[in-house]
């Protein structure tokens, strides 16, 4: 039995575009990082992001963010233009990874206090409530986040993450430095709040098997191009491969070889 056997499923399918790549490019003096990437992202469906160190992914999420300006290209979250409605695309985004940590010296709730001010939550104090609730952190609300264990930084993480009620939520590498319990028990979580959310999620992830637990839909990147896209339990056996580890190993060796296409 997998972590997909175990989670609850979708509720519902796929549903509106909430991330919206549009012919996305980064170039910095010759270097092509990102090269003409596109893809969508719809409510209620988690989309892996994958390839190999250097192939684009970090590049395109700070795309994304608003973190980096692309050189052409365009990024939509909730159908509004990140290049010319900044701060009103990036309200409905928020953003998790392993090693973007919390300040240590703060306790859980200060820092979900701290961030539902930058985010301009409303009824903080009810809300911060119920994410520590949600994320099981209600008794370590008055531990300082820099004694906790790396199970429970990366459960205020997400619970910070969620604060603003997002719309499209980037993990990056959520469970890189988990236990294969607590990784376990963040996937579940993850598949659950896409499950019942009106959430998309763009998720990265070296972990081959926790991709294919997780993931709806799987990109595969490499020197900055989609070179294929579809369902990560399909993907292998259409492409000759025994495993999705195979497949990423394949395309990670011979990138120019494998086929530019996108599969159902």
């Amino acid at each position: 039995m997998t972590d997909r056997d175990t989670v609850v499923p979708a509720a519902h399918p796929a549903g509106n575009v909430v991330l919206s790549v549009t012919e996305l490019c980064k170039h910095y003096r010759g270097l092509v990082a990102v090269d003409r990437v596109s893809f969508e992202v719809r409510t209620r469906e988690v989309v892996g992001l994958l390839g190999p160190n250097g192939a684009g992914k970090t590049t395109t999420i700070n795309m994304v963010l608003g973190v980096l300006s692309p050189t052409t290209g365009s990024v939509r979250i909730a159908g509004i233009d990140l290049a010319r409605q900044r701060t009103e695309a990036l309200a409905h985004a928020n953003f998790s990874a392993v090693y973007a940590a919390l300040p240590g010296n703060l306790t859980v709730a200060q820092n979900l206090k701290f961030f539902g001010l930058v985010y301009g939550v409303p009824a903080l104090r009810a809300r911060v409530a119920a994410v520590l609730e949600e994320f099981e952190l209600a008794h370590l609300r008055n531990t300082k986040c820099g004694v906790l264990s790396s199970g429970e930084q990366t459960r205020v993480a997400l619970a910070k993450a969620v604060l603003n009620r997002p719309r499209l939520l980037l993990l990056d590498e959520p469970t890189a430095s988990l236990d294969p319990a607590a990784a376990r028990t963040i996937r579940a979580r993850i598949r659950r709040l896409a499950a019942q959310s009106e959430c998309g999620i763009l998720w990265t992830s070296h972990n081959m098997y926790e991709v294919e637990a997780v993931c709806d839909r799987v990109l595969f990147l490499s020197r900055g191009r989609v070179l294929l896209e579809g369902d990560p339990r399909t993907l292998p056996g259409a492409h000759g491969a025994p495993t999705l580890e195979e497949l990423f190993i394949r395309l990670a060796r011979e990138p120019l070889s494998a086929p530019l296409e996108r599969t159902g």
